[in-house]
């Protein structure tokens, strides 16, 4: 009976919360990024205007619909301390702010910001100026990029939860951007935890009795590759999935996240063709890839025990601290 009764309140919290964001984020974050004439709203957890010789690692983590990027820094700094990799770390959260926000607080003119979650899908900013949520991603790259402010950096990690996984996921399938620190022996890693929803490469979907005819938009961007975003536009097909497949992922998945009617889940006839709830649809995914690529992969699933749709335990989890810090 007690722990129905904290599920209840976990889901009634999750959709005040959700229902709190469409109103305006809480909290703006403090530091802004430079993006030509725009800027894009960061939380940081040390200056990153100055150099920085004693970092060797840079998290890139990445809220989820809530926006709420100063929650996720803060995680990143607990599991970080948690890890031992504090001082050498430097976590950047940013913020993709969308229209309500504006209406909650007085942002400037040239903050960034999104239609609802377009930003999820590498969708172009409404205002001041149309940058994709992932260009903006490749600009934070840039910046880590520059060996004046950062001589030590030997590694960037890119992590999402929910929202914010579903960023990494598709952040990682079509960027280019990290093959320019790699080209400066900079190692870049991806930790995916528990999206709603993946893209697929082909018409392929896990779920038993599925009808594509039901469903036209199954195969279509962010769901699969049909009608790329202008981001990717013109990028072939089997080249997006031979480098993606290349890459460092570890795909976190809490081992209670399974509740088919959770308020934040995608239940769209797209992500209710990849499988009932989130952990169910990560393995889902995986096992696709396995199958198509049976030589193998630079990947891994890793489930975080006890766990369920809840980003600050995922990351502060043993298995979260391994997947974000290595250790």
């Amino acid at each position: 009976m007690a722990k129905r009764l904290i599920a209840l309140l976990g889901l009634l919290a999750a959709c005040t919360a959700l229902q709190a964001a469409e109103h305006g984020v809480k909290e703006l974050s403090p530091d802004h990024l430079k993006i030509g004439p725009a800027e894009l709203s960061v939380g940081l957890s040390q200056d990153w205007n100055h150099p920085q010789p004693n970092v060797q690692r840079a998290l890139i983590v990445i809220h989820g619909r809530l926006r709420n990027a100063q929650t996720y820094l803060h995680s990143a700094e607990q599991a970080a301390t948690q890890a031992g990799q504090l001082s050498t770390t430097l976590i950047i959260a940013p913020q993709f702010l969308n229209e309500s926000d504006g209406g909650r607080h007085a942002l400037q003119d040239n903050v960034l910001r999104w239609h609802a979650n377009d930003w999820m899908a590498g969708e172009p900013a409404v205002s001041p100026t149309p940058v994709s949520s992932y260009a903006a991603l490749d600009q934070i790259l840039q910046r880590l990029g520059d060996r004046k402010r950062f001589p030590d950096l030997r590694e960037v990690v890119i992590a999402g939860h929910s929202g914010g996984a579903q960023v990494v996921q598709r952040y990682a399938l079509t960027t280019e951007a990290d093959k320019s620190l790699e080209s400066e022996g900079i190692k870049v890693r991806y930790v995916i935890a528990n999206p709603s929803s993946y893209a697929y490469f082909n018409a392929q979907r896990p779920v038993v009795g599925f009808d594509p005819a039901t469903c036209p938009g199954f195969n279509t961007w962010k769901y699969g590759l049909k009608d790329l975003p202008t981001y990717a536009e013109g990028q072939k097909h089997h080249l997006l999935e031979q480098a993606y497949t290349s890459r460092d992922i570890t795909y976190l998945l809490g081992a209670k996240d399974t509740d088919p009617n959770h308020p934040a889940l995608d239940k769209s006839c797209e992500a209710e063709a990849q499988g009932a709830y989130r952990l169910i649809r990560g393995h889902n995914y995986f096992d696709y890839l396995s199958q198509r690529h049976p030589q193998g992969l630079n990947q891994r699933l890793v489930e975080v025990p006890g766990v369920g749709h809840n980003g600050d335990q995922m990351f502060t989890s043993p298995e979260g601290q391994k997947a974000l810090f290595g250790k």
